[in-house]
Parts: C-alpha cells; structure tokens; sequence
C-alpha cells in the first residue's frame, strides 16, 4: 500500500483519521508526521494523536480538549489560545512551545517536557504536574502560583 498523507488524513476528519490510526497501528500511524502542519482552530476534540510528530505545527485556537496527545512531539509548535482541557499530554516533548493563553484544565501532564515553553497566562487549574519539567519555562508569578509551581527550583509544589 503506497503511504498515505497523515495530513490530509486528518484534514478529512476525526473519524477518517480514527479509523486509520486503528487499521495502521503497526506502521504509517504508529508515529504519524505532521510537522509543520497548519491546524490552527481546528476541531480535535477526542481525537487520537498520541506519538505524532506535531513538531513546529500551527494549533493556535484549535480545540484539544479530552485529546490523547501521550509521547506527542510538540516542540517548538504554536498552540497559543488552544483548548487543551483534560487532555492527555503524558510524557509529551513540548519544549520551546507557544502555550500562551492556552486552557489545560485537568490536563496530564505528568513527565512531560515544557522546557523553554511559554505558558504565559495558561490555566492549569487541576493539571496533573507529577514529575514535569518547567526548566526555563516562561510563567508570570500568578500563573506560578495557579498551577503551583515553585518559583526558586521550577517544580510542581506538593498540594494539600
């Protein structure tokens, strides 16, 4: 079978792209490529993108609520305004990402990477922070103290 775009996969819908990860586990969608890609705003809700390679991808404004983004590579993407809620970013790389702005209400990030991530005004209200790595991560001291964040060594503080 000739590969087949993950892009243009993903463009046609969840439940293409649904079904494709699922037929393709083993090969082309175990790790789709979508580097680069311009999916700002879009509609990604549930949608299934662990392992993908999102690197430098354009999700300004896209919703990714309840998304399974587990071992996604993130780095140096825009996902400024994006809609994270209750998503699962488990041991996501998400260095040098524009997170600015961007809801992760209930998000795992547990082990994930936001080293040089810009969070600015995000809300991690209730995220799941157990061994993540804020080294050189850009907060404002409010967003600090939301998302619980100590200020002098970059880790999650114990919460009571």
């Amino acid at each position: 079978m000739p590969k087949q775009n993950p892009f243009a996969i993903l463009s046609s819908g969840k439940a293409p792209w649904d079904s494709w990860r699922k037929e393709f586990a083993d090969v082309q969608a175990s790790e789709p490529d979508l580097h680069q890609a311009n999916l700002h705003q879009a509609d990604l809700y549930r949608a299934d993108l662990h392992r993908s390679d999102l690197t430098e991808a354009n999700l300004s404004g896209a919703d990714l609520s309840e998304a399974d983004l587990r071992e996604a590579d993130l780095r140096n993407a825009n996902l400024r305004g994006a809609n994270l809620s209750d998503a699962n970013l488990l041991l996501a790389r998400l260095n040098w990402t524009d997170l600015r702005d961007t809801k992760l209400c209930r998000a795992n990030l547990e082990g994930a990477d936001l080293r040089g991530a810009d969070l600015r005004g995000a809300d991690l209200t209730g995220a799941s922070l157990d061994k993540t790595r804020f080294d050189e991560t850009y907060l404002s001291a409010r967003d600090q103290g939301v998302a619980g964040i100590s200020k002098t060594t970059g880790e999650p503080t114990a919460r009571s």
